[in-house]
């Protein structure tokens, strides 16, 4: 495994086996994810410290290209790994601080027609080095702190599940980053077997579904994640997540003109959410050259959202950024990579 992918424990059991005092691990950790460094030479570990892991892997990740939005203060990131793969992320200034939003994996192998991210399949999984570096070095550049995260880039972060967990309990040590396990949110396309595994661990994150449509037929056909999970199974996952945690689930619903932001629509989801703690957050389409279909218009979407509301639910409609510099997830990568 990757030394800067290591829990503290980890990495005092390793210099421990190597014959090295346990103590030079929780220098390493402080060293990696406090100061956000990788220049082990000029650390304050011992010589033999040094030398023990100058063979060990350490992942690096850079910033390859940075993208500035016209329109707000939304930045977008191209990070090249490695192997030379590269991933993306989008860097969010609002009032109450800064957002970032993660990639999990190279590529995704969910199938959702409208997303930019799948259209190439998935290449590999990030290890949670990648996913750290990706905010370490947006820090470094900025001298900024992110103060909120979502899981929510290229990849399903649930296929990556490991990984993910390994990357926000790093973020969330109080000798790292620091975040609150309550500024950390997952987004899911609904990968039921593995809500329930995140249901057990019982890690007070957020947990974001990506719902889309409202029956089966139709999630199928957008979807393919729904012909193994179907809205049932979705459904019995979530409950089962709001008994254990008591958490509020997010429901982001993108919407596509005469697709999915009908009256039959309305009922559908009144029907599948109606008992369960939650918000439903509503996105209106961003086009990308592979999916033929439109946005509803402004007044269509506030439409929707009234009739929501007069049912019962809280209902949002996502504030749009960074719509110059394709920062929706996947975009920018596959722009760069088909040149």
């Amino acid at each position: 495994m990757e030394l800067n992918s290591m829990y503290e424990d980890e990495l005092r059991d390793f210099f421990v086996n190597k014959g090295e005092k346990a103590f030079r691990g929780s220098q390493l950790f402080t060293f990696f994810y406090d100061k956000k460094r990788y220049d082990i030479e000029n650390s304050n570990l011992s010589d033999k410290a040094i030398s023990i892991i100058k063979d060990e892997e350490i992942n690096k990740v850079e910033i390859f290209k940075t993208f500035d939005s016209k329109l707000d203060e939304t930045k977008k990131f191209l990070f090249k790994l490695k192997d030379e793969n590269l991933i993306e992320g989008v860097l969010m200034d609002y009032k109450h601080g800064y957002s970032q939003c993660i990639s999990t994996q190279v590529g995704c192998r969910m199938g959702c027609d409208f997303c930019a991210s799948t259209k190439s399949g998935l290449v590999r999984n990030l290890s949670a080095a990648e996913m750290l570096g990706q905010v370490y070095e947006i820090e470094k550049a900025l001298n900024i702190k992110v103060s909120n995260f979502i899981l929510m880039g290229s990849g399903e972060p649930l296929d990556n599940f490991s990984e993910v967990i390994r990357f926000i309990k790093l973020l969330h040590d109080e000798k790292g980053h620091n975040t609150s396990y309550r500024n950390i949110t997952i987004s899911t396309c609904g990968m039921v077997d593995k809500i329930y595994e995140l249901a057990d661990i019982d890690i007070p994150i957020n947990l974001a579904v990506s719902l889309h449509q409202t029956n089966d037929n139709d999630r199928s056909a957008l979807m393919p994640i729904n012909r193994k999970f179907n809205l049932a199974d979705l459904k019995r996952a979530l409950e089962y997540y709001c008994d254990k945690t008591n958490n509020r689930i997010t429901f982001e619903y993108t919407l596509i003109k005469n697709q999915n932001d009908g009256k039959k629509n309305i009922e559908e989801l009144y029907n599948f959410a109606k008992n369960m703690k939650c918000h439903i957050n509503l996105i209106p389409l961003n086009p990308i050259d592979e999916f033929d279909e439109k946005r509803p218009s402004k007044s269509e979407i506030i439409e929707f959202k009234d009739k929501l509301e007069k049912k019962g639910f809280n209902v949002t409609i996502r504030r749009e950024l960074g719509r110059d510099i394709s920062a929706s997830c996947g975009q920018l990568r596959r722009k760069v990579e088909v040149k």
